[in-house]
């Protein structure tokens, strides 16, 4: 299936922007400290010795299991881009899309809003010869389903919960969640089903910007017409690929269910590891809660956000002393593993990337 190409210096610019060594040593020690701050506020205003206890007696044997479930959460994530990835790249191995979806989570732990997830997944998949727009297409997609399965869920919960839901923080934040995502589901729908309408308003925002920042006015006037033309071709693009393969959209709708209850049911381990008996349902509805409503969280990875609303949800349900301990072992299996693995996988693409670009220019 052939598509459009983006220029080349055009993804050297970008990942030159996205992986500054100031930005992402920035974001890491944001979310670091956020992270420790959030987690030791947690201990200090609970019995700090029972919860350093209770972490350092949680049963190896759950631990095992939550690492089988990590990994069986990154085989989920990668396989819901590969079976869209390997018809735009034929021959593509799954193991670029591994690698891929954890560059991923390694820059959306460390970005606001999650803002660089898309970009490094799609950085990887041009290392191994992707085309940026085949990759950006295929990353709408995937966006396309977590945007359906993430509010349907909220509902669900909320439904099971709605007498658990008290006024507070909670309530602001699941409000904060459902705009976030009818925004975004709104503007996938909408380049998806109305390309043109979408195109031209950009087009008129870029004319109406470039009058403002007339300086910048080729720069500005450019970038409308080169988004304009990416959104008919992603729209022509994703008919004829769901148009010839009507299957994938189903399977990456299950596959995303699939992949987000394991990351729900993981906590439930944990806590089995903790030593502490729960309702699994309940769990996942928590869950459920905590990630709708941090997922466009404003700090790096839902920093924070994430640590609070685990203390306010969780509390309802587990002793004081134990939600340190389940606090930091969620982020670690959620979040800081995966992303300490991307972190190295990126790494690893820009050193063979810079030795390439060095030899190039040595020739």
């Amino acid at each position: 299936m052939a598509t459009s190409q983006f220029p080349s210096n055009e993804v050297e610019n970008t990942s030159k922007e996205l992986f500054k060594k100031s930005l992402l040593i920035k974001g890491v020690i944001w979310l670091a400290l956020v992270t420790i701050a959030s987690v030791a506020i947690l201990f200090f205003y609970s019995h700090s010795f029972e919860s350093i206890r209770a972490l350092s007696s949680i049963k190896i044997k759950y631990l095992v299991i939550c690492f089988v479930m990590l990994f069986i959460d990154l085989l989920l994530g990668s396989w819901r881009n590969h079976i869209f990835i390997r018809i735009l790249k034929p021959g593509i191995s799954h193991w670029v899309s591994f690698k891929a979806n954890l560059a991923n989570m390694f820059m959306g732990a460390i970005t606001p809003f999650h803002s660089g997830a898309g970009p490094a997944q799609l950085y990887v998949y041009n290392r191994y010869g992707v085309k940026v727009l085949d990759g950006f297409i295929v990353s709408l997609i995937n966006m396309g389903a977590t945007l359906l399965f993430m509010p349907l869920s909220g509902l669900f919960a909320i439904w099971m919960m709605h007498n658990q839901l008290e006024s507070g923080l909670v309530p602001i934040l699941l409000k904060y969640g459902f705009l976030a995502f009818f925004i975004f589901l709104l503007v996938f729908l909408m380049a998806f089903w109305k390309p043109l309408w979408v195109g031209s308003v950009i087009v008129r925002m870029s004319i109406i910007c470039s009058r403002i920042r007339p300086s910048k006015k080729e720069r500005i006037l450019h970038w409308g017409k080169k988004s304009y033309n990416n959104i008919i071709h992603y729209q022509q693009i994703c008919k004829k690929l769901l148009g010839d393969h009507p299957y994938l959209l189903p399977i990456s709708l299950l596959t995303t269910t699939i992949l987000y209850l394991n990351k729900y049911s993981m906590q439930y381990i944990i806590l089995l590891g903790l030593g502490v008996s729960v309702d699994l349902v309940q769990v996942i509805c928590i869950e459920i809660l905590i990630e709708f409503m941090i997922y466009f969280a404003p700090s790096p990875g839902g920093s924070g956000f994430a640590e609070v609303s685990i203390a306010v949800l969780f509390s309802k349900i587990l002793p004081t002393s134990i939600l340190p301990a389940f606090t930091l072992l969620q982020r670690s299996f959620l979040l800081f593993i995966p992303a300490l693995v991307g972190a190295f996988v990126i790494i690893i693409l820009l050193k063979k990337h810079t030795t390439s670009i060095n030899k190039t220019k040595v020739e």
